[in-house]
């Protein structure tokens, strides 16, 4: 099986450096590029066309927020991790609803290989701090949605999955948190992405925090 090619794209050559050797070293991975700003990761991104771009956000000459907003206007599929060194609030949420996969903190590099390849299973991903400030930034979300999910038939249970896939759980530890069988939960999910027109759970989980 070829390994997944990664591009990377950070201001700082050392940790550029760092997370080429750390990623490299890791199976079923290769780092194909590398590029110092947002500019640069939208041409990488045509040009190579990476499985997985790994971008930090403040960055001169174009943001890593803006450069993902370009790509996944033309790459709708394409799968987008976040790392950087800032955990605001506003940073979180603008990514989410961008349609990226993940935002992981640089502090947390060692989980990035387990962080990858949970990326490329379709799941979202997400750094300890993080998952810390989810609940709250969704129950702000929350209060304020003028979106009816009962006009979608969602019921109780299946939002109570939504929450829990916005909140970046696995489908084993869904079924956990709810006592149903991992078949549940993917049948549970299946239907609600029929109900809601979906694609996939990173949709559902940025349809959550929209709504």
């Amino acid at each position: 099986m070829d390994d997944k090619k990664i591009l990377l794209i950070d201001d700082d050559e050392l940790i550029t450096m760092s997370l080429e050797m750390i990623i490299n070293a890791e199976e079923g991975f290769s780092v194909i590029g590398k590029g110092n700003s947002g500019r640069e990761g939208v041409q990488l991104f045509d040009e190579l066309n990476p499985d997985l771009l790994l971008m930090d956000i403040r960055m001169a000459d174009m943001n890593g927020l803006e450069a993902a907003e370009k790509i996944l206007a033309k790459h709708k599929d394409a799968v987008i991790l976040f790392l950087t060194t800032f955990s605001d609030d506003e940073y979180i949420v603008k990514a989410l609803k961008l349609g990226v996969r993940g935002y992981l903190l640089k502090q947390d590099y060692k989980s990035l290989p387990a962080a990858l390849h949970a990326a490329m299973d379709g799941q979202s991903v997400f750094g300890g701090a993080i998952v810390d400030k989810l609940p709250a930034l969704m129950s702000t979300a929350e209060e304020d949605s003028g979106f009816d999910y009962e006009s979608k038939d969602i019921s109780e249970k299946e939002y109570e999955v939504i929450q829990l896939v916005a909140e970046g759980f696995s489908n084993k530890e869904i079924a956990q948190k709810l006592f149903l069988s991992e078949g549940t939960v993917r049948n549970y999910l299946s239907t609600i992405l029929e109900k809601l027109e979906l694609r996939d759970r990173t949709q559902l989980a940025i349809f959550y925090l929209k709504n």
